[in-house]
Formats: structure tokens, sequence, C-alpha cells
């Protein structure tokens, strides 16, 4: 066995369900084609039905099997809802990707309840309701899966300007670990991705031009990531052959940013 039959073998996730809670993003987007692409069919899971529309479009364009799903990933009545779908079509959950976040470049002493509780909301309680209710279901059917939570650089080390969303980050990448642990005698591996600087909604107010030099500086690759570029990290970890001894770990992307020191 060579060449493209091997690695069919090794990442191939054909005949699985992959579920992308933020595949309406532009990251959520690269992991949604990346998953389609290996065969799975995608269920594209956010709030914004144009986007998802077009993806699942794009999707099926070349070739691969998806669905939009109209959910808001902080209500635990549309994961519930969206469990019943797949009971419905016979389905299981065997990859899910939690990709749903939002940052804010307030100062500190600047920042509101209200901003503080909305990206908590968004980025912890997602993934800590998508992993109870699907996870949940995951943990039904009995079947084993992958539970991929999108982590960041900046939950690992102390990044100026994104004050709530490095503490929302780092309370994913502990919550991850202990999933890993708890879930792992029923087959269920919980990874994280923590990506580098990858330009998407989200951040693009964080990144004023002194910021960019200053990134640019620290990143050995001398540029930015391209969404696509998550896509090999993201089927290690869906894969039940390739990914298969890989449990509680964070895969970091980013250019060599964290290899730097001075």
């Amino acid at each position: 066995m060579a060449g493209a039959e091997y690695l069919n073998q090794l990442f191939g996730l054909a005949g699985k369900t992959a579920i992308v809670i933020g595949g309406t993003g532009t990251l959520g987007g690269a992991f949604a084609d990346a998953l389609a692409g290996a065969g799975a069919h995608v269920i594209v899971a956010g709030r914004n039905e144009e986007h998802g529309a077009e993806r699942v479009r794009q999707i099926e364009e070349a070739g691969g099997s998806a669905e939009f799903a109209a959910i808001d990933s902080t209500s635990r009545s549309d994961l519930e809802g969206l469990v019943g779908r797949l009971k419905e079509a016979g389905r299981q959950c065997d990859v899910l990707v939690n990709g749903a976040g939002i940052n804010s470049a307030t100062p500190f002493l600047e920042i509101e309840d209200e901003e503080w509780d909305r990206i908590l909301n968004v980025n912890l309680r997602s993934v800590r309701l998508a992993c109870q209710v699907l996870g949940g279901f995951m943990l039904e059917t009995g079947k084993g899966g992958a539970i991929i939570n999108i982590a960041s650089l900046s939950g690992m080390t102390a990044l100026s300007r994104v004050y709530t969303y490095a503490a929302t980050k780092a309370a994913v990448l502990n919550l991850t670990q202990n999933l890993a642990r708890e879930w792992a005698p029923h087959k269920i591996r919980v990874n994280a991705i923590s990506p580098g600087f990858f330009p998407a909604e989200q951040n693009r107010k964080v990144l004023t031009p002194d910021r960019v030099e200053s990134i640019m500086r620290h990143t050995p690759a001398d540029r930015f990531g391209s969404p696509e570029e998550l896509a090999g990290a993201l089927l290690l970890l869906a894969s039940p052959v390739a990914g298969s001894f890989i449990n509680g770990e964070n895969l970091v992307v980013d250019g060599g940013f964290s290899a730097m020191t001075i």
C-alpha cells in the first residue's frame, strides 16, 4: 500500500459525521473544507445562514457532503436540537470542532462587565455546552470520537490587548485536558489546536500596524498563517487512525512564534 491509498487509510473520514461549530467563520470554514475533503459529512453550524449556505455550496461543488445547521453556540436547546437532527438522520457525532469565538482590543481597565460576559459566553460557555451536549451524545452512542477545541497562543502565554479572549482560551486548554482524562476510557479523544496569528473577522480590529510589525518580528516565518494551513493539524487530531493515541494535547500552529524568546 502506498501513495494516496496509504494517506486515505491514515486520514480518511469516509462514513463519519463531523460538526464544526463556528463553521460560518474564516477558520471554521477552512476546518469544514478540510473535513469534507477527507470524506466526512460535515455539518456547518453557526448563526450566519448566508455564510453557512455558501460554505455548503462550495463543499458540494468540490465533491464533498455538507449541510448547514442554524444554531446559537451558547444555547443548550439549539445544541440539543442538533442532536435530535443527528438521531433523525441516523447519524452520530464522530468529530466535533469547537471553533466559535469573538475578541476585543479593549484596555484592561476599560473592560465593561457586558463585554467580559459576552466574550466568555461565546468562547467558553459554547465549548462547555457543546462538550456536554454533543460529547454526551458521543458517550451515549458508545462508539467514541474526537473533540477538537480551538484555543490560542494567548491561552498559553501573555499577549497584550486581548485580556478577556486570553482568559477564555486558557480555560479552554484546561478543560480540554480534564475531558481528555475523563473520557479516554470511552474512546473519546479531546485535543486542542492553538493557532498563531491567522487574520480573521474576530481579530482584525486588534491587528493595528504597530502590532503587525511586532508580530512579524517575533514570527520566524515572517508572515501570517493562512486558514488552510490548519488543515493538517485538524485532520491528524480528527483521524481515528493517525491520531488514535493523541489525547489531551495542544497542537500549536504558529509559524515558530512560540519558539522565539529574544
